[in-house]
């Protein structure tokens, strides 16, 4: 059936996840992308009125992340229009740790709108769907900050505990903060890819300074450089990200998935085989 959900971002990470979540309780979400029809853009604000007719619940992420320079006067934007076309619930997806984005929760915590804030901390998936995925497959992963402990979650646990939270009411008014079940380092993490996909690769210990020189000779775009750098100097080393949360468990009725699991989950799609990625090509 049609459904009056928006799912902003729909297409992204956690998005077409949430979309996927949706579906499969029979609920066919309006899909926010620029590739929807009707169109979402945040860069076109003429696109968010079409987008938002007849909604009553959305699910929004900002790309690339709330803490980018904007992204808070887009979310006051976009806030203030839900409200006036008769929204009744925002779910907001925001990152722990990111004092950018805590002012942008704050805009939806105090619009008058019902709203659930789900703060989730560092995907797995950017290991197999992002920035860390190259690395991966060349074999040669270098990294900064390399003892830093990172409660990596799932970005299927986070699209479960974000449909359960738009569509139970009960959740209304409550920030949700999602982690994994454990604190594991990057080189962790690259041990247990290794492991499941047979490969050996190979971890490098560099300095943040490195690593954004690094990002600058691939000719990385700068808004990026600098989401990335602002958020290993930042989000990183806040000691609230090195904390455990049982909320995904408190939410689904099921502990949160394991980096194991993602890995063994993801090593069956191919994407962490060289050859196979090649062959795409």
């Amino acid at each position: 059936m049609n459904s009056n959900i928006l799912v902003i971002g729909g297409t992204g990470k956690t998005g077409s996840r949430v979309v996927k979540q949706l579906q499969n309780r029979g609920i066919n979400p309006r899909i926010g992308s620029r590739s929807a029809s009707p169109s979402f853009d945040w860069d076109n604000k003429d696109t968010w009125v079409e987008s938002l007719n007849g909604i009553e619940k959305m699910y929004v992420t900002y790309y690339p992340d709330l803490a980018v320079p904007g992204a808070r006067e887009a979310i006051e934007s976009l806030t203030y229009l839900a409200k006036e076309l008769g929204v009744k619930k925002i779910v907001l997806l925001s990152g722990k740790g990111e004092t950018e984005a805590e002012a942008c929760e704050d805009i939806v915590i105090n619009s008058g709108v019902n709203y659930t804030i789900v703060r989730a901390s560092w995907f797995n998936q950017n290991w197999s769907e992002s920035f860390f995925l190259d690395p991966i497959l060349s074999g040669e992963v270098a990294l900064p900050m390399s003892d830093v402990l990172i409660p990596f979650v799932d970005a299927e646990d986070i699209a479960e505990v974000a449909s359960t939270v738009l569509l139970d009411d009960n959740y209304n008014g409550k920030i949700i903060e999602i982690t994994g079940p454990e604190l594991i380092t990057f080189k962790d993490a690259v041990n247990i890819i290794a492991k499941v996909s047979e490969r050996t690769l190979h971890f490098y210990d560099i300095s943040l300074e490195q690593y954004v020189d690094g990002m600058r000779q691939m000719q990385i775009p700068n808004d990026v450089i600098w989401l990335i750098e602002y958020l290993f100097s930042h989000v990183l080393t806040n000691p609230n990200n090195q904390k455990i949360s049982n909320d995904v468990e408190n939410v689904l009725g099921r502990p949160a998935k394991t980096f194991k699991e993602y890995a063994e989950d993801t090593v069956i799609t191919g994407v962490w085989d060289p050859q196979k990625t090649i062959n795409k090509k």
